[in-house]
């Protein structure tokens, strides 16, 4: 499947939970003949037998409405008409990790570093601000005390399963999805506060990205292999390619980083876990002969196959 958090005029200002199929957008709370509708933390909080339903009710209104030129709209809305919002706009905990060896080699080599050892030794992450969550096509506020504002091409994963010790080899069995995440960084604030030890915390804050679809492993499984997704994923700034890479480059899995974060905590459904940049997926590595630090006016777009494109716009 492939959820969205969406609003539409027909079901009232609150973002709820959507099955995007084709150019339309079904309410989950339509699907299953429920009065109130449901927010996406709530639903994967609901566990596998509610997905399952929700798969299903959304399988039997294709077969059923196949050929239907119209559809009832308290079952069906145009995409077009609907303001998609963050798939998970206010996850429980956002982790976003560093997880690609080629962007950690260069992000040393700018300051004239090796690699540090213990980034071989376990997988790394901070802890982002979940309450500045920004979706697609929604505008990002440049920091006005930045001169350095950067994108970040990442892979998400979000969790759907609850655990605590969870082992790699079980990871993915709580692995609700995949979608693309735009960790937007103001360098020169993140170097300032990271010279003395702590952080990324005020150089990262502001606007963390996710979108537009949150898509069920089951979509991409043609793509798994060794742990790894085989997904091309591109970053575009003003309609020019910028960037590109791959996720399967990544050096310490999804499973891994779950089985570190879950180490005496509990993960809870909707919790996000950021990839970390892709090699070369960032103005930092790329250079301002590519391209300048944003502005105001410049558009950035990430691709990630098969999950969508997530556009943004600095104001």
């Amino acid at each position: 499947m492939r959820l969205v958090t969406f609003q539409h005029p027909h079901f009232g200002d609150d973002g709820q939970t959507g099955v995007l199929q084709g150019d339309r957008v079904l309410p989950v709370h339509r699907l299953l003949g429920e009065s109130e509708p449901v927010g996406m933390v709530e639903l994967l909080g609901q566990g596998r037998v509610a997905l399952a339903a929700v798969e299903a009710a959304a399988a039997a209104f294709a077969e059923k409405y196949r050929e239907a030129v119209v559809v009832p709209a308290e079952l069906a809305v145009a995409i077009w008409e609907c303001r998609l919002l963050a798939p998970v706009p206010w996850p429980g905990a956002l982790r976003d990790f560093y997880a690609f060896e080629e962007h950690v080699a260069t992000a040393y080599g700018k300051r004239g570093r090796e690699v540090s050892r213990a980034w071989y030794q376990v997988p790394v992450f901070y802890f982002g601000h979940t309450g500045t969550i920004v979706g697609p096509d929604e505008a990002v506020q440049k920091p006005a005390e930045t001169g350095q504002l950067d994108f970040e091409l990442e892979l998400a994963c979000v969790i759907g399963e609850p655990g605590q010790d969870i082992p790699a080899a079980e990871a993915w069995e709580h692995v609700a999805g995949l979608t693309i995440m735009n960790d937007w960084s103001a360098r020169d604030v993140q170097r300032q506060e990271m010279s003395v030890g702590l952080g990324p915390a005020k150089g990262k804050d502001f606007a963390p990205s996710l979108g537009p679809v949150l898509v069920t492993l089951d979509e991409v499984a043609d793509r798994f292999n060794g742990e790894r997704h085989d997904l091309a994923m591109i970053a575009r700034i003003n309609g020019d390619e910028v960037a590109r890479g791959n996720a399967r480059a990544i050096y310490w899995t999804f499973a891994q980083m779950i089985e570190r974060a879950s180490r005496n905590v509990e993960l809870m459904p909707g919790d996000v876990f950021g990839s970390g940049t892709v090699g070369g997926g960032c103005l930092l590595e790329l250079g301002t002969e590519v391209h300048p630090w944003l502005q105001p006016g410049d558009e950035v777009e990430l691709e990630i196959e098969q999950l969508g494109r997530l556009r943004n716009v600095v104001v």
